[in-house]
């Protein structure tokens, strides 16, 4: 599927970094190492390498890590990529300032195993942000997100909570606002924002 969304002309879901990462990102330390799970073309890591971030972005989309690279070559920065299924890929032991997720859509198993990563792979003070959508995007009128027939591929603030309760939350909440990113993030749409730091 990924692969072929991505073959598309133009970028899925943009060039542009994501909103709630753009407020949040001077949260990680100055000139950190940077992972992005399933960052598919890179805008969000294209993004943190312009501001001097180390950034890998991981997916499992070839397709969409190569055009990736060629969105660092356009705005002259560079990135690491690992073509790697979120299913057997491994974060690491304190080896990131930052992990970074946004709309990074998996079965709930899945989710889980890598959620149980991320403080082991975080450096200490490392920061994890995360944008999702919740079960009640269904409900709303943007285009975007799983299919709601797969709702443990949703996120919940009570699921992130429990799950990443080895971490200090900074930012916690569900909440409603429209998005723009591309032609398959389009309009009004139900998100959990989450930002948490490794003491």
């Amino acid at each position: 599927m990924w692969d072929k969304r991505y073959s598309e002309l133009g970028f899925a879901y943009g060039k542009t970094v994501n909103d709630f990462l753009k407020q949040k990102y001077q949260l990680i330390p100055a000139g950190g190492k940077v992972l992005c799970l399933a960052e598919g073309e890179g805008r969000n890591a294209v993004f943190l390498a312009k501001l001097g971030y180390q950034v890998t972005a991981v997916d499992l989309s070839e397709v969409g890590l190569n055009k990736a690279l060629k969105l660092a070559r356009e705005n002259n920065t560079e990135i690491s990529i690992v073509v790697a299924d979120l299913a057997n890929f491994e974060l690491g032991t304190n080896e990131w300032d930052a992990i970074v997720s946004i709309f990074a859509h998996v079965p709930e198993k899945i989710r889980k195993r890598v959620h149980a990563q991320i403080m082991p792979a975080l450096h200490k003070h490392g920061i994890f942000i995360l944008e999702a959508y919740t079960y009640k995007h269904i409900e709303m009128k943007g285009i975007g997100g799983p299919p709601a027939t797969q709702k443990g591929m949703f996120n919940s603030l009570n699921d992130l909570m429990q799950e990443l309760n080895t971490l200090d939350m900074i930012v916690g909440h569900e909440s409603q606002r429209d998005i723009f990113e591309g032609k398959y993030h389009q309009g009004e749409s139900a998100v959990v924002q989450f930002v948490a730091l490794k003491k």
